[in-house]
């Protein structure tokens, strides 16, 4: 993961000196888009977190792992906050929200300059304003155009509050970045490493191949398909667990609702189902270290978003909003 090289150097953690384990949860909450999952990346130098130009891109609250000398952080990478939830699947990931904000330490409270006043900020700022954890106020995109000197927290201070600890970070460059995480490290509370050093991300292989193939989706198909889009592992069996098998193979179907969005996710002659699985094959082999085989197909699943069975069905069966 090459792209987030300079920042994992730049964000060493600082030396425990002896002092005794940390271990906690930070959720990361904010509209959609505002670079909460890319900044979640350069905090751990490597890409667990799904990221995409296009709005929407989280699901689930997806929990990531940062491991330092004597301590442990769980980021919880969590759905863009919808001031008006439409679907039954709208409602689950504002669940999803509460219920990483209910377990947090701390929450990251992630805007992007020039946003105020948009509904789902101001509907965020009425949710946090409860939270009985320390909620760090996260300016991101400060490298767009700022000028030298600009305070880009006075358009949020009656928002913000007093006691809100404040950073202008840009998660593209890693400006910020470190203090951020040196600030957070200081908010976790005593407690002993959950997981092993080397992982990133606290999900499945199945989970991170859906995650592979729905980010290819979100690259691949315009408007809003993709997010008509879920994604269903049907089979996976991987060289770890079958040692005569020299590629990984992942047959999984792509989920849609209309007959219209099957034939734009196939494509002419295939076109898009192949250049959808291109991508994701090469995620893949990325995250997993073998050659891939991929057996895709699209299948239609009339109204998904509004079934409780479908929801649960495809992993979203957490909290289900009634």
């Amino acid at each position: 993961m090459s792209e987030y090289k300079s920042a994992l150097d730049i964000n060493a953690p600082p030396s425990s000196g002896g002092h005794p384990s940390r271990f906690g949860t930070v959720a990361f909450v904010g509209r959609p888009n505002v670079g909460k999952s890319s900044l979640i990346n350069a905090i751990l130098g490597a890409r667990a977190a799904l990221v995409s130009p296009k709005p929407q891109t989280t699901r689930n609250a997806v929990r990531c792992i940062y491991s330092g000398e004597g301590v442990q952080m769980v980021l919880v990478d969590t759905p863009g906050d919808r001031c008006s939830p439409k679907s039954r699947l709208d409602k689950f990931l504002v669940s999803a929200i509460d219920a990483a904000l209910k377990d947090a330490d701390a929450v990251c409270w992630v805007i992007e300059r020039d946003s105020l006043g948009k509904p789902p900020d101001m509907d965020i700022a009425a949710r946090l304003a409860a939270a009985r954890c320390p909620v760090v106020l996260v300016v991101n995109k400060c490298d767009e155009g700022r000028q030298p000197g600009e305070d880009v927290f006075t358009p949020w201070e009656a928002l913000a509050g007093s006691n809100k600890a404040r950073f202008a970070v840009s998660a593209r460059t890693g400006a910020g970045v470190r203090e951020l995480v040196a600030f957070l490290l200081s908010l976790m509370p005593e407690g002993e490493p959950l997981y092993d050093s080397d992982v990133l991300i606290d999900g499945t292989e199945r989970f991170m191949a859906a995650e592979a193939l729905r980010g290819a989706c979100l690259r691949c198909l315009r408007d809003e398909v993709p997010h008509c889009v879920a994604v269903e592992i049907d089979e996976y069996k991987s060289p770890d667990e079958y040692p005569s098998q020299k590629k990984l193979y992942v047959r999984a179907s792509l989920i849609v609702e209309t007959d219209g969005q099957k034939a734009i996710a196939i494509g002419a002659g295939g076109g898009m189902l192949k250049k959808i699985g291109r991508s994701a094959r090469a995620d893949l082999e990325d995250i997993t270290g073998f050659p891939v085989y991929l057996d895709l197909w699209v299948k239609v699943s009339p109204g998904w978003r509004e079934s409780e069975a479908a929801l649960r069905r495809f992993g979203y069966a957490a909290r289900l909003g009634g």
